[in-house]
């Protein structure tokens, strides 16, 4: 069993992978073309195709003071019969990115997503013989992403059961499992999802199987103070961990990326917005300077563009 901490860690991490931010964007609306999911929502991205947009949203309604209850409502039965043309619904998306603003949504989405997702992921864990709070957090995020029972049968199969290959192995099998069925599955889409595997494997290959804070995932920095919400995610300053900038999807996000931006405005590279997301607009702002300053126009922020840049 998991201590507290330990699970609000994989679960910012799981957070940093959906919305971008280690505490996660209760009011977050996504629609990728021709993802299966259609519209997805919310903290963890649940979607309308899989029928969870609506049992959250009919939570939600039925929660005593939700503000957006009686604009949503009229919603609840085109969102059980999952029809699509929500998708383009800009009055219902909005409605959902309003809501999402509302501290009862942000209470209906934790206990949704803990129901339908953290506590089956920790009984398929224990079921497994995954006891560690990065094995746990593996097969959380494959609950949130989805095919988990796929890929541990292939892990099974190839490999054998963690019970007699040993949890770390077998973990370490999954996780290179799994990245290969995202980066050669017949959905496009999840080819670009490859990063979940990657950022796990960097934890692995750390020997972080305790989720020890402070961590860096994907450039966002989570300690104590983040996950309590008393502090914004930052990267680490320096060390092994000092993370790198880079243009990634979901983009990057956090007060790291703003002084980057202002950073480059100082340097004479504009118009740029300081708004904080590693967006295109941003990955071009440091090639521009890259290349001024006779560096490899990559628009990777690693020690040498940051020292050039003052940061």
């Amino acid at each position: 069993m998991l201590t507290d901490l330990q699970k609000k860690t994989a679960q910012a991490i799981v957070n940093i992978f959906e919305t971008g931010s280690a505490l996660g964007d209760y009011g977050n609306v996504t629609l990728l073309p021709g993802d299966t999911g259609h519209l997805t929502y919310g903290r963890s991205q649940t979607t309308l195709a899989s029928g969870n947009l609506y049992l959250l949203i009919k939570a939600y309604c039925g929660a005593a003071g939700a503000q957006f209850a009686a604009q949503l409502t009229r919603y609840l039965q085109p969102l059980m019969a999952r029809d699509t043309t929500l998708d383009t619904d800009m009055t219902f998306r909005d409605l959902l990115r309003q809501a999402g603003g509302d501290p009862v949504m942000r209470d209906v989405q934790d206990q949704f997503f803990d129901r339908v997702y953290w506590t089956p992921s920790e009984t398929d864990a224990t079921n497994s013989g995954v006891s560690s709070a990065l094995g746990t957090n593996v097969v959380y995020d494959s609950h949130i992403q989805g095919a988990w029972r796929v890929i541990r049968d292939i892990t099974n199969n190839k490999h054998g059961l963690a019970s007699t290959f040993g949890e770390q192995p077998w973990i370490t099998a999954y996780v290179n499992e799994r990245q290969n069925w995202l980066a050669t599955n017949p959905n496009p889409l999840l080819h670009k999802t490859v990063y979940r595997m990657e950022a796990f494997t960097t934890l692995i290959d750390s020997d972080k199987w305790d989720l020890p804070l402070p961590l860096t995932v994907r450039g966002i920095f989570i300690d104590a103070a983040v996950l309590s919400g008393t502090a914004t995610a930052r990267p680490s300053a320096h060390g092994p961990d000092e993370a790198t900038l880079q243009l990634q999807s979901p983009p990057m996000q956090g007060a790291n990326v703003s002084a980057l931006q202002q950073a480059l405005i100082t340097a004479g590279i504009a118009p740029i917005t300081v708004d904080g997301i590693f967006g295109p607009g941003t990955d071009a702002a440091v090639k521009l300077f890259q290349a001024k300053n006779g560096l490899t126009a990559d628009g990777i922020v690693g020690p040498a563009t940051r020292s050039a840049l003052g940061l």
